[in-house]
């Protein structure tokens, strides 16, 4: 009877086991939430998505994109597309003592196909691009999170059954919404394009595909760090999702040296193997990128992460969970959002006695509470939730934990990215919990839209203040007022516009926050030096190499300084210093061979000059004192042939234009000199200088009436321009002479 039962049910057969799914599966019936098709939760979750962030588009370049993208010269053609392998994010070679070790030679090749379809550093490409990829990344988390909360199930056709439609597409807008994003949008091919490799969509699990997921996850890792955890993510799923383990029961089975461990599920369909395949491979990537780097680790600072560099295993332990509690606030309520957290602007905790000990307490009560469910609970269903949204929650987490090495900084909200699904996961399934219980679902739904909707407007708030470095830099003074870093950043944003009064302001308390910031005091120094008073800045600078020795530019200018105040043997030993430190500094050499020409020690000079054009082929002004110096002591012909060198390597610079202009007229070359002063005004029509010399250069080569036309000229942009009244004065008086003689 039993058998004829079942053959009668044979061709419901697909419903039935899409019963069953959705009986195990029973997330949605407790979520208020709407229920949309697959197509247009998709729709719906871009369209948002692409709004939060729409108005990032047009934003400039900010904060350290001028030194990962516009100085980075391994986006531009001209270096070989090989050293991209060679180096780091930065563009230093990864052997360097100073390199940061960021291998992503994926990341900047993609700034390089950017940079070279822009025809230029245009930041409206890579922001647009930023946008796409997440919105991309928003739209599949609809399928992942479908997977994630409702299970994978198939139907008898091997179709995917699409379970928890309405959590999946809260999920997925709770994802893309969520604020700590917005620092992605600007820095994001790196921290994003490791994603997506956990949509597992096949139900066929072999070797083979095992592999793709090793492959893909070295390709991710080449793009940024993170990628090395896709591999745990994968491991987790085909284990709870695929497998259904229960992970309490196989603890019990290890523990009892039970025989039946296949029976719990750790050997069936071969996973174990799976499992170890992928150890295997994450240790071979792991072991490459660790020779590539050259087997050392990057060289941090005290103030990048200060509490790994506390004595007291103590202090360090206390403050790495402090930081984990302050990135699980920064999920839960991403209100406060700083471009950087270091510098002081998280004082360490060191004693039990700091009120911050509560956040720890109540981090680490929070999980053990969800721990203990994911393992314990009766409910497969809940347990595997729980069990994956901590998995994706701390698993992407572990390479920014301090736990494996020590990392560069305190707080970085990109590396939250792949852990917001962690968060999404457990957020959704607590609204199905409370959906549960609540007499009033429509004001518990209303509460979660409202959330949504203050996420999203955070989004468009947080965008506009990345758009531009000014507003970034204030931005941060209200979060982290203690932080050196955002001082500084607001005094050179504020010294780049010309407010040297104000920016002198903030290097000053960047200096009292941190009494050791070189970097402050150098440019502090290098604004005191412009308004004269070089005794302090001087003292400032004395400091800065002092505290740190090998501080080229500190010592540069230093020997500026001290050029000033006529100590000439010190500014050289300075000059010298500097190039020990930095062999090939162009602008030391440079300001090393002002200081022989002002010592009348022109052989010096010029040689000075020559190692600077030859570090730095585009450097005016080293080539335009040499023209000067040249053409001064009456090498005129040597002159010429420096300035006609310098113009074909710079050959749209007006001022070597005008110097070799100069040099071509007292060589009685009127014609070539003549088409040379005119190019220069042509591209820099206000400079009185070049009208004078022009009008000298008429007034020599006998075309009296244009000399006079260009005096005048010169005279009306600089009315005390040395020398050109005298000489117009001469003309006129010639000119006078002349009509009598024809009168």
């Amino acid at each position: 009877q039993i058998f004829n039962q079942h053959n009668a049910e044979a061709p419901n057969l697909e419903q039935a086991f899409h019963r069953m799914a959705q009986m195990e599966s029973n997330l949605d019936h407790d979520v208020s939430w709407f229920l949309l098709p697959s197509y247009w939760a998709k729709m719906v979750v871009a369209l948002i998505s692409f709004l939060c962030f729409a108005n990032s588009y047009d934003g400039d370049f900010v904060f350290d994109d001028s030194e990962a993208i516009i100085n980075n010269k391994d986006l531009r053609a001209e270096t070989p597309l090989g050293d991209l392998w060679y180096h780091d994010f930065w563009g230093s070679k990864l052997s360097s003592n100073t390199s940061h070790k960021s291998y992503r030679p994926l990341t900047v090749l993609t700034f390089r196909i950017n940079y070279l379809f822009a025809g230029g550093f245009y930041p409206v490409g890579f922001h647009v691009i930023n946008i796409i990829l997440h919105c991309t990344i928003s739209v599949l988390m609809v399928d992942v999170f479908s997977i994630l909360l409702g299970g994978l199930q198939f139907s008898n056709k091997g179709r995917r059954l699409n379970l928890a439609p309405k959590s999946s597409l809260l999920a997925a807008l709770l994802f893309a919404v969520h604020p700590v994003h917005t620092e992605c949008m600007y820095k994001m091919p790196e921290d994003m394009a490791c994603f997506i490799l956990t949509d597992k969509e096949g139900h066929t699990f072999s070797v083979f595909w095992v592999l793709v997921s090793v492959i893909l996850g070295a390709i991710a890792m080449l793009c940024k760090e993170q990628g090395i955890t896709i591999l745990g993510l994968n491991a987790v799923f085909d284990a709870l999702v695929i497998n259904k383990i229960n992970l309490l029961e196989l603890i019990r089975k290890l523990l009892y040296k039970d025989k039946s461990l296949e029976n719990a599920g750790l050997l069936r369909k071969g996973l174990l193997f799976r499992i170890t395949l992928l150890m295997c491979g994450g240790a071979s990537i792991l072991y490459i990128r660790w020779r590539i780097m050259g087997t050392g680790p990057p060289a941090f600072t005290e103030v990048d992460n200060p509490a790994s560099f506390a004595d007291s295993l103590f202090v360090r332990a206390i403050n790495y969970n402090y930081y984990y509690s302050l990135n699980a606030w920064l999920l839960l309520c991403p209100w406060w959002l700083c471009f950087d957290w270091s510098m002081g602007c998280i004082p360490l905790i060191k004693s039990v006695s700091d009120w911050r000990i509560i956040a720890l307490a109540a981090l680490w009560f929070c999980l053990i509470g969800l721990i203990c469910q994911a393992l314990c609970s009766e409910d497969s269903h809940k347990r595997r939730i729980l069990t994956l949204g901590l998995g994706f929650l701390i698993i992407p987490f572990l390479p920014a934990s301090n736990l494996f090495f020590r990392v560069g900084f305190v707080i970085a909200e990109r590396v939250i990215y792949l852990p917001s699904i962690g968060y999404c996961i457990l957020f959704t399934y607590g609204f199905s919990l409370l959906s549960k219980q609540a007499k009033k679902k429509k004001i518990l739904a209303v509460a979660v839209l409202g959330i949504l909707l203050i996420n999203a407007m955070r989004c468009a708030l947080r965008s506009s203040q990345w758009r531009s470095e000014e507003q970034l830099f204030r931005s941060a003074l209200s979060v982290c007022p203690l932080n050196a870093k955002v001082h500084y950043n607001v005094g050179k944003n504020l010294a780049d516009k010309g407010n040297q009064s104000a920016a002198i302001k903030y290097y000053r308390e960047a200096v009292r926050l941190n009494p050791k910031y070189v970097h402050a005091m150098n440019n502090l120094g290098n604004i005191l030096k412009e308004r004269n008073e070089l005794h302090e800045a001087e003292e400032l600078l004395s400091l800065a190499v002092q505290i740190q020795p090998d501080f080229a530019a500190a010592w540069m200018n230093l020997g500026i300084v001290q050029n000033s105040l006529r100590r000439f043997e010190e500014a050289e030993q300075s000059y010298w210093t500097a190039i020990k430190h930095r062999k090939k500094y162009p602008d030391c050499y440079y300001n090393l061979g002002r200081l022989y020409a002002d010592l009348n020690r022109h052989i010096d000079a010029l040689n000075a000059w020559r190692n600077a054009t030859v570090l730095k082929p585009e450097h005016s002004l080293a080539w335009n004192n040499m023209i000067i110096l040249l053409d001064n002591t009456g090498n005129l012909a040597q002159a010429e042939a420096v300035g006609r060198e310098a113009l074909e390597l710079i050959p749209n610079d007006h001022s070597l234009m005008f110097s070799l202009a100069n040099v071509l007229g007292k060589s009685q070359k009127y014609k070539e000199s003549e088409a040379l002063f005119l190019k220069a005004i042509k591209a820099n029509p206000n400079a009185a200088s070049y009208h004078g010399n022009l009008a000298v250069l008429y007034h020599r080569w006998g075309n009296l009436d244009l000399a006079k036309k260009h005096y005048e000229v010169s005279l009306k942009l600089d009315p005390m321009a040395p020398g050109t009244k005298e000489n117009y004065n001469l003309l006129r008086r010639k000119l006078e002479q002349l009509q009598k003689k024809g009168g």
